[in-house]
């Protein structure tokens, strides 16, 4: 199977339901199976978690190759994978189940490899709002960690040595009622609630930028206020979804929205941003790998990623990661596509630098890493 073929087959799988994910990661599991890798499956806060291990015992340098393969709700529609040209597309071709696919194929090649050991871990939150314990980490306390770590999120085929952070806040607006034959004399608490997200897309953090990243990313998900048509509402809830920017401070800026007025902040996600040193030895390799199969257009390893991902679970168990993954665009909309192309570069370019690794790493004085 091809990577294209693998890729379509994952998209048809709807990965936004409990069923969907439990199908696809039956079939996931099966199919490293089928090809003599050992898959573990279980279950983590009600969702499946696979790990599999190939290559040398632990005395060798480790790698991490992680994806996900829940998706955002989509039309039906999205799920039955459309191919034009070199685009595929589908509900999850970019993010991540044209890289899963890749990163699939490229376990099975590397499974007679003697020089590295690779976990190949796939969770099914990544997109998932729960505030506990995430599947990443759970892998991460079962001990599938390593010396470095690439999550296949979509990068275009660059190295991205940096994210953005998430603090996603619900914030609490009150206001007073009144009849809504009389709305003046009431204080409506869902168009304050309006304005209290335009006051926070102009504090000062709003205005910063960074080295990779021209300013923070400030977006209004969900309101929820008023609870009958003829009243004017006096509480409405808002989620606003900030990602900060290295170097910022997450606690400034919640403090910053708790102190405007009558807003109150009263439920919070928090993850802090990515940052690896470009010069990290594992990244150099990647980045000379993904020249080799795929000469780079622009910089190579200086990207930021405005989205987040589970790549922190790794950099807080101090192992250096990294987001990598194939080209395409539209991921979370209604015309997502991957580059069936760059499925075939990506799943060459993790080959290329798990092979590289032994000779580059002789070279390098400082000490791995062992899992």
């Amino acid at each position: 199977m091809d990577e294209r073929a693998l890729a379509e087959r994952l998209i048809t799988y709807d990965t936004s339901t409990l069923e969907g994910m439990q199908s696809a990661a039956g079939f996931v599991k099966g199919w490293l199976e089928a090809r003599d890798v050992e898959v573990t499956g279980s279950m983590h806060n009600g969702r499946p978690v696979l790990a599999a291990t190939v290559g040398p015992a632990a005395t060798a340098a480790t790698v991490v190759l992680h994806g996900h393969l829940d998706v955002v709700p989509a039309r039906p529609e999205q799920f039955s994978p459309r191919l034009d040209g070199d685009r595929l597309f589908g509900r999850g071709a970019y993010d991540m189940k044209g890289g899963l696919a890749a990163m699939m194929l490229a376990v099975h090649d590397l499974a007679r490899q003697e020089g590295v050991r690779v976990h190949f871990v796939c969770v099914a939150d990544e997109e998932s709002e729960e505030l506990e314990q995430r599947g990443s980490d759970y892998l991460v306390e079962q001990g599938y960690i390593g010396d470095f770590a690439i999550t296949g999120e979509p990068t275009d085929m660059h190295i991205g040595i940096q994210a953005k952070g998430v603090l996603a806040m619900r914030i609490e607006v009150t206001g007073t009622a009144a009849h809504g034959s009389t709305p003046w004399i009431g204080d409506n608490a869902v168009l304050k609630a309006i304005d209290v997200f335009r006051q926070i897309e102009v504090l000062p953090f709003a205005r910063e930028s960074s080295d990779l990243f021209d300013r923070p990313s400030i977006n209004l998900g969900r309101i929820l206020g008023g609870d009958a048509l003829n009243k004017v509402p006096d509480l409405c809830a808002i989620d606003v979804d900030v990602r900060y920017l290295p170097g910022q401070d997450a606690d400034a800026i919640r403090q910053a929205v708790d102190d405007l007025p009558d807003a109150r902040v009263v439920k919070v996600f928090h993850r802090r941003p990515a940052i690896v040193d470009r010069d990290n030895p594992f990244v150099q390799a990647l980045g000379e790998a993904i020249s080799r199969v795929a000469p780079p257009v622009g910089e190579q390893i200086s990207v930021g990623r405005d989205g987040a991902s589970d790549v922190i679970s790794f950099l807080e168990a101090g192992v250096p990661a990294v987001e990598c993954g194939p080209a395409g665009a539209g991921h979370h909309g209604p015309e997502e596509w991957v580059s069936v192309r760059s499925l075939g570069e990506y799943r060459r370019a993790l080959v290329e630098f798990v092979n590289l690794l032994p000779a580059r790493l002789g070279k390098d004085e400082r000490p791995l890493r062992i899992a």
